[in-house]
């Protein structure tokens, strides 16, 4: 499979370092200094490019990446509340194909199932509130999460006495997200219910970058040969 990068940096790096040993060829790589290699015709040939770069540039970098008829694989967060409709729409209603994740983690999606299943099961118990941590890296620029906007989406979504999810927020209705920065950390959510009773607490703690950047591999394997709006539920059949 031919795969071209967009945005070159620590993801970037590993991202390329797994897709090689895998047995892919990376035909363009593609950062902040040479932008105009989207009109290339090395990024051109590419079955997929794989994306990790910023909120406010992932939305034009799928454009550009479209124009030139090359399927995109996208971990880049913050974007969706402005532009999510119009990729929607792209993806369609115009035959374009993104497959996004907030983390391509295989140990996140396990963890994701079993959120979604403990959250219909709680839904029963209304003596336990629910909160969550997530602690990141101090270059992290987005916050909450992308992943922890997911997480809480489908705790939402399962949980009736939650009606949204806020930063900070203690209103009963709203699940409360706290966001930690700290040193590097590469990521972690911590999901509590808690009652006068007991307390249940589940954890994802990522010991690295790299389980990130094989699931972006593998999202770019299933893309190649699929068309559409993508997620991690298409990839994994929990």
């Amino acid at each position: 499979m031919k795969i071209a990068l967009i945005g070159y940096g620590k993801m970037g790096h590993m991202i390329e370092e797994i897709a090689r040993a895998r047995g892919h060829e990376i035909v363009s790589i593609i950062d902040i200094d040479n932008q105009q290699d989207f009109e290339s015709e090395a990024f051109r040939l590419a079955d997929v490019a794989i994306e990790f770069t910023t909120p406010w540039t992932a939305y034009d970098n799928y454009l550009r990446a479209w124009k030139a008829g090359v399927k995109v694989v996208s971990g880049s967060t913050g974007w969706k509340e402005e532009h999510g409709d119009d990729v929607r729409k792209a993806c369609e209603e115009q035959g374009k194909t993104l497959f996004w994740a907030s983390n391509f983690s295989v140990g996140v999606a396990i963890f994701s199932a079993v959120n979604t299943y403990l959250a219909r099961i709680m839904n029963r118990f209304e003596q336990y509130d629910v909160n969550m941590v997530e602690t990141h890296h101090v270059h992290k620029l987005d916050a909450p999460s992308g992943t922890a906007i997911t997480l809480a989406e489908q705790i939402v979504e399962n949980l009736d006495r939650k009606e949204r999810w806020g930063l900070h927020e203690t209103a009963p209705e709203v699940l409360r997200i706290d966001d930690i920065r700290r040193k590097e950390v590469p990521g972690i959510h911590a999901i509590t219910y808690d009652s006068p009773e007991d307390m249940i607490t589940i954890t994802h703690d990522a010991h690295s970058r790299r389980g990130f950047a094989l699931g972006a591999v593998l999202a770019a394997e299933y893309t190649a040969q699929h068309s559409g709006l993508l997620t991690t539920s298409d990839l994994f059949d929990f």
